[in-house]
């Protein structure tokens, strides 16, 4: 995700990273060298004129902007639902880290301690590559043993169990007694929370907006902008070409933008910054475990001036 410093209005016209247009940029052109050969040829196509005028593409654009209004709510909802799972497992996790540090019968400093945060930590690793299909092998040795790290190699839902080894841990506390039946029903009831965080990521990541959907909007859009230039080319003339381009790349960057953040796992700029937030999430928990913390990188978060 690329974040910025707030811009005057004058710069944000000239912004290219981030924006959607480096993307749109050869359909542009290819609709601007169609709009300049139908102006040249006054919206005649094979000596036969292509009578159509702006009344109707006034109209229907009216409709096309709802259409694509509501589209966009729709992929705009899923981006949000998504950065709302994920806050609500930086203050579950959290959570669970104070109460393996306060309420588990451990020292603070201690080896079991220690493990129940890299169990937190590697969990949340194990999310962000499951939901990106990505190799959380690196990130998860670094985290964990490796006998853990052998038997996740051979799983599919690694965060599934790890909350099942988390859940281990919190019953060798009952039963060397270091914790009594409300510190392990307080201990499954946020074990639970990342249960359904992790269903909420994959509801999400499974069920994308229906394709019929997709294709009918996407479809609409082209055939509107490249019927444009006849519409517009007997009362516009020459900034037939002009008008056309800056009405079909707003049509087509609002689909653009929607198809972007439909998926809010994806690694485009708009996307979800996980690996900024597994980092900081990670650091959080080192930090009220008082162990060292690891220089944050910015490889997806970028500041620009």
């Amino acid at each position: 995700m690329i974040q910025r410093k707030s811009e005057n209005w004058f710069r944000m016209l000239f912004i290219w990273n981030g924006s959607v247009l480096p993307q749109l940029l050869p359909r542009l052109l290819l609709l601007l060298v169609l709009s300049i050969g139908i102006v040249y040829v006054k919206g005649s196509f094979m000596s036969f004129k292509i009578q159509l005028n702006p009344a109707p593409f006034t109209l229907f654009g009216v409709a096309l902007a709802l259409f694509l209004g509501f589209r966009n709510n729709a992929s705009y909802d899923r981006f949000w639902e998504a950065r709302k799972i994920w806050g609500a497992l930086l203050n579950d996790t959290r959570s669970l880290a104070r109460q393996a540090l306060t309420i588990s019968g451990y020292k603070a400093h201690s080896a079991q301690v220690d493990e129940f945060i890299h169990y937190l930590t590697a969990f949340v690793y194990a999310l962000k590559h499951q939901l990106r299909h990505t190799d959380p092998g690196p990130d998860l040795q670094k985290r964990l043993d490796n006998p853990l790290v052998e038997k996740l190699a051979q799983t599919r839902f690694k965060p599934v169990i790890l909350i099942r080894e988390m859940g281990h841990w919190v019953q060798r506390a009952k039963e060397e007694g270091k914790m009594d039946s409300i510190a392990q029903s307080n201990f499954e009831t946020n074990l639970n929370k990342l249960s359904d965080i992790v269903g909420g990521c994959e509801r999400i990541a499974s069920t994308p907006i229906p394709y019929t959907y997709r294709v009918l909007l996407h479809r609409t859009v082209y055939i509107y902008c490249f019927l444009l230039p006849f519409g517009f080319v007997d009362s516009l003339g020459w900034m037939t070409p002009l008008i056309v381009i800056f009405i079909a790349y707003t049509f087509v960057a609002l689909e653009a933008i929607a198809d972007e953040i439909e998926e809010p796992f994806g690694t485009e700029p708009n996307d979800l910054a996980l690996n900024t937030m597994s980092r900081m999430i990670e650091a959080t928990l080192l930090e009220m475990a008082d162990q060292p913390v690891p220089e944050q990188e910015h490889s997806e978060t970028m500041i620009l001036d």
